[in-house]
């Protein structure tokens, strides 16, 4: 069987099996196990593909058709133009939590001088690679409740040769991390529980989704315990979803002098940012 071939059954199946990106899907998991970029499938489409290859890529579809989150299934996905491991304890990144990167790449370079940087519950620990990458002004220390997860972020930070300036903490929030911060940043769990999810998302771990208080429970308890470990002027940035924005806004508004809100690009109220 060509290349061609095998993305149109494997589309087919992975469409009457849910998934919303079936080419794309076959397209990433191909190419991953016959070690090809993507773009290069469309110059291989006539391409015979061996039984091991066969063997190999069936495997992929079938946990795909499962549920299993693509990412999962190649072991790695790419954020913010850089490439990071991703494993079943971490929570595959996502595009919308590109906003919150490039707000606090903003602030630092606006600042015009090193700072440091906290990122709150790094998972992967694309947020803080991914913040030092792009600010080599920004020390940034990383914090997660999961040594699993951590395990995960350290690899990636080898990976991105980071390490002189990515500090990984475990712990709860802010505890385990050193001193105070000019810029604190954070995609914590903001679902409800019971929300109902794509199996792609319910797929990942549950403590990176879910939060008490219907969803908010972590980012306030951020918001109350943030303050006191910002340096004078220092800043906020949280992800949120839309349904726990009101009282969010309540909470930063009687622990900060100001706040903005701001809109991913198809026009969800994303990130919250507050200030001393």
């Amino acid at each position: 069987m060509t290349v061609l071939e095998v993305l149109k059954l494997a589309s087919e199946h992975l469409g009457k099996h849910g998934s919303d990106s079936a080419r794309l899907d076959a397209e990433v998991m191909l190419a991953g196990a016959l070690g090809l970029r993507r773009l290069d499938l469309y110059l291989q489409f006539d391409r015979a593909l061996s039984e091991a290859e066969l063997s190999i890529f069936r495997a992929q579809v079938a946990r795909r058709a499962h549920g299993e989150p693509v990412a999962y299934v190649v072991g790695h996905k790419e954020f913010m133009a850089l490439d990071f491991e991703v494993t079943p304890a971490v929570l595959v990144p996502n595009p919308d939590t590109e906003l919150l990167v490039q707000l606090v790449v903003a602030r630092a370079r606006e600042a015009g001088r090193r700072l440091r940087v906290a990122d709150v519950g790094t998972g992967s620990g694309c947020i803080a690679i991914a913040t030092a990458h792009y600010s080599p002004d920004v020390e940034v220390w990383a914090s997660d409740i999961s040594s699993e997860a951590l395990e995960v972020a350290a690899r990636n930070v080898v990976k991105n040769a980071l390490e002189p300036r990515v500090h990984l903490s475990c712990g709860d929030l802010m505890q385990p991390l050193p001193g105070t911060f000019d810029l604190v940043c954070a995609n914590l769990p903001y679902l409800a529980a019971g929300v109902p999810l794509p199996a792609a998302v319910m797929a990942q771990p549950s403590v990176a989704l879910y939060a008490e208080e219907g969803g908010a429970g972590l980012v306030i308890r951020l918001l109350e315990e943030a303050p006191a470990r910002l340096n004078p002027g220092g800043r906020v940035l949280l992800e949120v979803d839309p349904s726990i924005l009101p009282s969010v806004l309540e909470v930063a508004d009687r622990n900060f002098a100001g706040r903005r809100v701001h809109q991913d690009l198809a026009g969800h109220e994303r990130v919250v940012e507050a200030w001393s």
